[in-house]
């Protein structure tokens, strides 16, 4: 399906978030935009931000997310329509925020979260093909920053 129109990304303020403030209209890779996207302004946005300030702003960025997501894909007629990437940027900054500094983790986590986003691995699946409304498509990729922290832990781990 293609992505749609600046007219209809401004149209709602739901929109604008559903669809990354526009990375999601990307015509390559939508996730993989919106998930750029979630890096650059995670580094934008961290210095800003308490810890605990960063994780309310995750929290509210979540539950306002999951209802933006369900207005957007509703009037998309696709529930997790490609150009939907909020799913994507709330959860890698969550995943940012608990990676170990440094860029190289930075890429990792990036290379590891869209790998996992892809994949799909249970249960980021069956929230995937069972829950069609905006908590199910945060959920998998929820699940998918799950996977990348586990996976970053284990090498940190194994590297020191």
């Amino acid at each position: 399906m293609p992505a749609p129109s600046l007219r209809f990304l401004f149209s709602h303020p739901a929109h604008f978030i559903a669809l990354g403030c526009g990375s999601g209209l990307s015509r390559w890779a939508p996730g993989t935009a919106g998930t750029l996207f979630a890096w650059l302004s995670f580094v934008l946005l961290r210095p800003l931000f308490s810890e605990t300030g960063f994780l309310a702003l995750l929290a509210v960025s979540f539950v306002v997310g999951v209802t933006a997501i369900h207005k957007t894909g509703l009037a998309l007629h696709e529930p997790d329509h490609g150009s939907i990437v909020w799913d994507e940027i709330v959860p890698f900054w969550f995943v940012l925020f608990m990676a170990p500094a440094g860029f190289w983790w930075q890429l990792t986590a990036f290379a590891l979260f869209r790998l996992f986003d892809i994949t799909k691995p249970q249960p980021a699946r069956w929230f995937d093909q069972n829950m069609k409304n905006g908590l199910g498509v945060m959920l998998d990729d929820v699940m998918a920053a799950g996977y990348a922290l586990l996976c970053l832990a284990l090498a940190k781990w194994w590297l020191t």
